[in-house]
């Protein structure tokens, strides 16, 4: 494949998204061909499960099935959106990828990890991302932006289900994501979610330009 796979990754609220689109931007301005997309997500079929995934009135959703339902998204997005424009050439930038699945649905829901990679691996067809961008934030820092951004912000909105889980979980998957950037160290970038997100903009323009030269 000629184009260049980047994925973003971190806790609830560390700011991925923002700065996913922010680079998004920063290359289409300069002549790149970009495509963005999320996980759980990305296309029809996948946004019909992130619904389910997210709906915090699904409260009979068992983790096994939670996890089914990721991997299932998953393998959907990877198929439609994401080979098909590396394959032309294009960088791909996907908001969460498989290292979510590990660090939420293995270290966080306490499934063998290695299953869970194996599952992984199965989804994409062993599609692994050129490098990852983990922001790196305390989950109680995070969750409490998460209230006043995104998804969250509006009064009447309250936390999605996987917001909703319970301060030591979002703790296990923090842990987990750091885990996993340590044991992939030339994949893995780990950014300081504190910084502003300019600073934070700053860093990920530098390490794109490791990979893409732009």
């Amino acid at each position: 494949m000629k184009g260049k796979f980047i994925t973003f990754e971190g806790p609830e609220g560390s700011g991925k998204t923002t700065q996913l689109l922010l680079l998004a931007k920063h290359l289409k301005e300069n002549g790149r061909p970009v495509v963005a997309t999320r996980e759980p997500g990305g296309t029809e079929i996948s946004e019909k499960v992130r619904n389910i995934l997210l709906d915090a009135s699904n409260l009979n959703l068992s983790n096994r099935t939670e996890l089914l339902l990721m991997v299932a998204s998953r393998a959907q997005n990877t198929a439609e959106v994401i080979v098909p424009a590396l394959k032309e050439g294009k960088i791909v930038l996907c908001d969460r990828y498989s290292d979510s699945t590990l660090a939420y649905q293995s270290f966080g829901r306490g499934f063998d990890l290695e299953a869970t990679r194996q599952m992984c691996l199965f989804a994409t067809d062993g599609l692994q991302p050129d490098m990852t961008l983990l922001i790196d934030i305390d989950p109680e820092l995070g969750l409490e932006r998460a209230k006043h951004t995104g998804k969250a912000a509006t009064p009447a909105k309250k936390h999605d289900r996987m917001e909703s889980q319970g301060l030591e979980f979002h703790r296990r998957v923090r842990e987990g994501f750091l885990k996993l950037a340590e044991a992939e160290p030339d994949r893995f970038r780990v950014l300081d979610g504190k910084g502003t997100i300019e600073e934070i903009h700053s860093q990920v323009l530098k390490h794109m330009k490791e990979i893409t030269g732009a």
